[in-house]
């Protein structure tokens, strides 16, 4: 008994688990091929967007110097600062981030107010060494020297307190220093109030006064221990 044989179709025709073959003879897999033309869109798609980020990185939605704004009464982005604002770009090291160098000089501060407005008591300079060792002393060193561990440790090096131009410095350049910062130095008035900031620049004065200190204002004990001092030093 003879059985039907199938008919089948050409072998240029055949279809088998997505392969086929086309005019030439060569055979290929239809799911793979579109897996790399989706790649290729996605790449293509990624760069596009990437591209698009960083155009928007630097041409950000900002007013320019002398750019109108309707968000305001008088039309103009440019706002005038608050009263009482001060420049807080001083220093050498000012130029590299505000265009600005050297010190910004204000309206000058009277002599009667460019001193501690506190009595320095025995208090005030505990409270301001108590705050000096825990916000100074690390650039400044114990000794007021700019020796402290951070510069150890490779940071740029203070001005010493014991320097001329820190021993004629006025407190309330001390105080606006401790504010607002200078140079490298970061701002602490967010940290450090009114009264500390007095406090420690009643304690630098001790400070600078403990090495500069007249002979003639030392007390007889003292002249006494300088001396057994020195002869043991002999």
């Amino acid at each position: 008994m003879k059985v039907a044989s199938r008919r089948r179709f050409p072998s240029d025709r055949r279809l088998d688990s997505g392969f086929r073959r086309n005019d030439g003879g060569a055979r290929w897999n239809l799911p793979a091929t579109l897996c790399r033309c989706l790649i290729g869109l996605c790449a293509t798609f990624l760069l596009t967007s990437c591209e698009r980020a960083m155009h928007d990185m630097y041409s950000q939605p900002k007013y320019k110097p002398g750019s109108p704004s309707s968000l305001f009464a008088d039309g103009n982005a440019a706002r005038t600062p608050p009263e009482g604002t001060l420049p807080a770009a001083a220093g050498e090291l000012a130029g590299p981030s505000s265009g600005r160098l050297g010190r910004i000089e204000t309206t000058p501060v009277p002599a009667s107010s460019a001193a501690n407005p506190y009595p320095v008591t025995l208090a005030l300079l505990q409270r301001g060494r108590n705050r000096y060792d825990i916000y100074c002393a690390g650039c400044h060193g114990l000794t007021g020297e700019g020796n402290g561990m951070i510069v150890q440790r490779g940071f740029p090096r203070p001005l010493s307190y014991l320097d001329d131009r820190m021993m004629h410095a006025s407190d309330i350049e001390l105080a606006h220093a401790i504010r607002d910062g200078y140079g490298v130095m970061y701002p602490f008035g967010d940290r450090v109030d009114a009264h500390d900031r007095w406090a420690i620049v009643a304690y630098i004065r001790a400070l600078q006064l403990s090495q500069h200190v007249p002979v003639e204002r030392l007390a007889p004990q003292d002249l006494k221990v300088l001396g057994e001092g020195g002869e043991r030093s002999r």
